[in-house]
């Protein structure tokens, strides 16, 4: 079976950052697409930022210029750097693998908890 692990998140202020792993772990060929998503209750889940095996990235529009997701290939790990954070980043945030083990399967995190203070 395969796990995705979240770390990294935590309680900091407005203008504050916080860096957010996501480690994979079991039977893993490869994985293809790596991303964070993040939810607040009573809303859908959000994709924050979404990274390919390449290197290739793409962000949502609220958090271009002030978040960075890159990835380890070697680590199975994906992180996200979150820079002047503001009081509506503040979600539960989710790791997501498109993991290839012989058959392909998407995977998520259970999550972490990011709140941003004003």
């Amino acid at each position: 079976q395969v796990q995705l692990v979240e770390s990294g998140g935590g309680l900091v202020q407005a203008g504050g950052s916080l860096r957010l792993s996501c480690a994979a772990s079991g039977t893993i060929f490869k994985i293809n697409d790596m991303a964070w998503y993040r939810q607040v209750p009573g809303k859908q889940r959000e994709l924050v930022a979404a990274i390919t095996s390449g290197g290739s990235t793409s962000y949502a529009d609220s958090v271009k210029g002030r978040f960075t997701i890159s990835r380890d290939n070697a680590k199975n790990t994906v992180y996200l750097q979150m820079n002047s954070l503001k009081p509506e980043d503040t979600a539960v945030y989710y790791c997501y693998g498109e993991v290839v083990q012989g058959p392909m399967a998407d995977y998520w995190g259970q999550g972490t908890q990011v709140t941003v203070s004003s």
